[in-house]
């Protein structure tokens, strides 16, 4: 009824204060509807729908500026911001993002996917307002598990510089995806029962100066003077203080009414000011509270019960690398695992469980993780770094200073290789290949199907060099069991050998080189497959065999063509003066919109009936020219 009545920025305040809570239960019960049938982040988003109507009733948009910290807590936004009925289309190619997009809105200033971004954005933005002699409101919204990341509070100490506005909203809801662990989160479970200081301040100053009248503004400004040392006795630690950020709160991120209040006060001060906001993950629909992690982010789930719906009951990728590590651990005490605030997303949940001292949970920190794990292996263990493709790019400069110059015995576990779908550009895996093949050192494999990944596993976790091995989102393929040559060190597998035409296949690209395979035996062609294994080092006595037999040798991988495996094919075929012509298929050297994984790889031409017709229109362009 309510929340019919926004169709555009600012419409919320047409709302009388009396309606607030019943448009935030309309907000739910909307948001829980959509994503039930689209998937989504649900738990985060249920979790700031009161927070999201505070500041959009306090401020006026797009004239003034709201970045969210990693950006799946913006429905909301998206909501009271005139996008309503696009939610159908959520995630969806073509349709409405699952994260702020500056194309979709001009109340979305700055995109965002990945975490502790927020405040150095917002200080950007704020530079350039005062710059520009304008005076609107910057807010940055960044979660507590966010603050975790070191750039986050390089930025905080950036803005203990600042002599103008800036509000910076710490939203607490002790969790990131996973629950939170390490310093900072210690840190804020020991201030939000602190909120009688910021009453007893107030309190106080308002009682001297009604009391004492004469004497009373003397009183608060000595007051005052103490004021570092007296919250370092009554709030421990006063991080945000120490950086030169007034602090502010704790406040109930629930209460519409006080957190409204507090955010038009912050206005008032003429320096950074961050406002601590207590909220609940997943509020106002009892599965999501009952299990956030799972509900960060979620495919179609049924509204009643909160399973999931069309589960394929078929193991993924993480769940045997799952497996595989709990078996290896037994086996070999040195194995440790590590992961950055996502025990559940990359597997890790059964080994802490068993291991919990061989597990190491570091927080939103991919870096230090990286260089945790290179201390771990200089120190004779052998450590597994376990993340997803797109966050590891965080960690380019600690693989290669850290790890690789030393040669140390890390293996890197990538989950989330190539195309992931739904969440859109800041997720698909599909450059690892490249940054990896650049450093020196590193030795890069990629699995067909759910044995080969075991295989590599064990075969990373006994070599002393740098290892990693990437995989996809989905679920193990479990094809081409008959086909399991023992790992050897740059070595490829043959699996077809025949002529005419070679296929070496990355990964998860074997299984969609069978497709191929196939319709160009329906053509009357004769084709080997090969399966690559190792894109650093390549094969490359395989790669001179298929060049004497075939005409045509066509690389395939799910990653962007520069610096790929196709690339370093074609290299060594240029140098080797290889007699084969090589043709390479990979992703676009661009970004990869948000999609449904098989329609993206489709629009792109990389699926089994792309690939093929792009084959067949080569060999009829080499026939024709004679080649």
């Amino acid at each position: 009824m309510y929340l019919e009545k926004i169709n555009k920025e600012n419409d919320i305040k047409r709302i009388a204060p009396e309606h607030y809570d019943e448009l935030a239960q309309e907000i739910r019960r909307f948001l829980i509807e959509k994503i039930s049938r689209t998937g989504g982040h649900l738990g985060s988003n249920l979790g700031v729908v009161e927070l999201t109507m505070a500041l959009h009733l306090s401020l006026t948009l797009p004239e003034d500026k709201i970045i969210f910290d990693v950006g799946h807590q913006s429905y909301t936004h998206k909501l009271l911001t005139g996008r309503k009925d696009d939610f159908d289309g959520l995630r969806t190619y073509g349709g409405l993002s699952g994260f702020p997009k500056r194309r979709e809105s001009n109340c979305d200033p700055f995109e965002t996917g990945h975490s502790s971004t927020s405040i150095s954005a917002g200080l950007g933005l704020v530079k350039a307002r005062d710059l520009a002699g304008k005076n609107h409101t910057v807010v940055s919204v960044i979660g507590d598990g966010a603050l975790t990341g070191g750039m986050a509070l390089e930025a905080l100490n950036n803005a203990g510089k600042l002599e103008s506005n800036f509000i910076i909203i710490l939203n607490d809801n002790n969790m990131s995806i996973s629950e939170n662990v390490g310093g900072i989160s210690k840190y804020l479970r020991s201030i939000r029962t602190a909120e009688s200081y910021q009453n007893f301040k107030i309190g106080l100053e308002d009682f001297l100066l009604k009391n004492l009248p004469k004497s009373g503004e003397k009183t608060v400004d000595i007051l005052k003077r103490f004021k570092s040392s007296f919250k370092q006795l009554v709030v421990p630690g006063m991080l945000f203080e120490d950086f030169g950020v007034t602090y502010l709160g704790p406040v109930d991120g629930h209460d519409i009414k006080a957190m409204a209040r507090m955010f038009r006060e912050a206005k008032k001060i003429k320096h950074a000011v961050l406002i601590h906001v207590c909220t609940k993950k997943g509020k106002g629909y009892p599965p999501a509270e009952r299990h956030p992690a799972r509900f960060h982010g979620t495919g179609p789930f049924d509204i009643e019960t909160g399973l999931p719906e069309n589960k394929s009951g078929q193991p993924s990728y993480t769940d045997v690398f799952a497996t595989v590590m709990i078996k290896l651990a037994a086996r070999n005490d040195k194995i440790v695992a590590i992961t950055a605030a996502m025990p559940d997303g990359t597997g890790l949940k059964r080994f802490r469980n068993i291991y919990p001292d061989r597990f190491f949970d570091v927080g939103i920190a991919e870096e230090h993780a990286v260089t945790f794990a290179a201390g771990l292996a200089a120190g004779g263990m052998r450590p597994v770094v376990a993340v997803y493709s797109s966050f590891l790019q965080r960690a380019y400069d600690q693989i290669l200073h850290d790890v690789c110059i030393q040669n140390l015995p890390v293996i890197f576990c990538i989950d989330r290789a190539g195309i992931v779908g739904a969440d859109g550009e800041t997720h698909q895996g599909v450059f690892d290949l490249s940054y990896l093949s650049s450093i020196p050192n590193m030795h890069i494999m990629a699995p067909k199907n759910k044995w080969e990944l075991s295989d590599m596993i064990k075969f990373a976790s006994e070599v002393p060099i740098p290892v990693a091995i990437r995989y996809p989102r989905s679920d193990a393929y479990d094809g081409l069991k008959e086909f399991r040559k023992p790992i050897e060190y740059g070595r490829s597998e043959m699996i077809y050998d025949e002529e005419d035409i070679a296929l070496f296949a990355v990964g998860s690209m074997v299984r969609t080189a069978e497709e191929v395979r196939a319709g160009l035996k329906s053509q009357g062609l004769s084709c080997s497959l090969i399966n690559a294994r190792f894109v650093k080092p390549i094969d490359e006595e395989a790669i001179s065999i298929a060049a004497e037999k075939h005409r045509l040798i066509v690389t395939m991988e799910e990653n962007v063509l520069s610096g790929g495996y196709g690339e370093k094919v074609l290299d060594y075929a240029g140098r080797a003066r290889l007699s084969a012509k090589v043709m390479n298929i990979a992703l676009p050297d661009e970004y990869v919109e948000h999609g449904n994984p098989g329609v993206l790889k489709r629009v792109m031409k990389v699926d089994g009936e792309g690939i093929t017709a792009r084959i067949l229109s080569e060999l009829n362009y080499m026939e024709n020219s004679g080649k």
